[in-house]
């Protein structure tokens, strides 16, 4: 199992846009999609990874509570299907449709958009706030396969809920540790690890 690191983009860095296709609804969703939203969650997750296995109840949870509060979630998979056919679109359908996601899962068939927001492992965690300004990046919480922490989600809940409340998600923010994204042969970003 591999341990990649987040890339802990800058906080302050604008939301890169997007225009990706729902697996599930088959609707083109954008970031112009959560306009008037007080926050934008956007989380770089696939099917088959062992870390976003273990978490994937806490992303459901997430889902539900705030699908009808003021902040967007989005699920975003860039892995390559070709090699990785456990992550294929067809598969990603049916993976949130018996998961229960609440929330779009995108599929970044060009790897572009991984690339823009410098993801590079999933899980990776992303929220914006009303201006689209980066004011959370890292992990869901201290929760990994190999720990015998549960999972809680305190770190990215309590940036969503500082995000909410009008206060500033604390500053003290660690990386998030997963599979590294599964770039296409020769598509790998620098900042990307194998």
């Amino acid at each position: 199992m591999s341990r990649t690191p987040s890339t802990m983009l800058e906080l302050g860095t604008i939301a890169p846009a997007f225009e990706l296709i729902d697996t599930v609804s088959g609707q083109t969703v954008s970031i112009d999609t959560f306009a008037g939203k007080k926050g934008l969650l956007v989380m770089f997750i696939c099917n088959h990874c062992p870390f976003v296995k273990h978490v994937n109840d806490e992303l459901v949870r997430l889902g539900e509570n705030y699908v009808h509060a003021d902040v967007g979630v989005v699920a975003i998979n860039s892995n390559d299907a070709d090699n990785y056919p456990a992550d294929a679109p067809d598969k990603m359908k049916a993976n949130a449709e018996a998961l229960g996601y609440k929330f779009p899962y995108l599929y970044d068939s060009t790897q572009a958009v991984a690339k823009a927001y410098a993801a590079a492992c999933t899980p990776d965690f992303y929220l914006f706030d009303e201006d689209r300004k980066l004011v959370y990046r890292g992990q869901l919480d201290d929760s990994r396969p190999e720990n015998d922490i549960p999972v809680s989600g305190k770190d990215l809940r309590g940036a969503i809920e500082a995000l909410l409340s009008g206060g500033d998600p604390s500053a003290d923010q660690k990386p998030s540790i997963g599979c590294n994204i599964k770039w296409k042969p020769g598509a790998e970003p620098q900042y990307g690890k194998s």
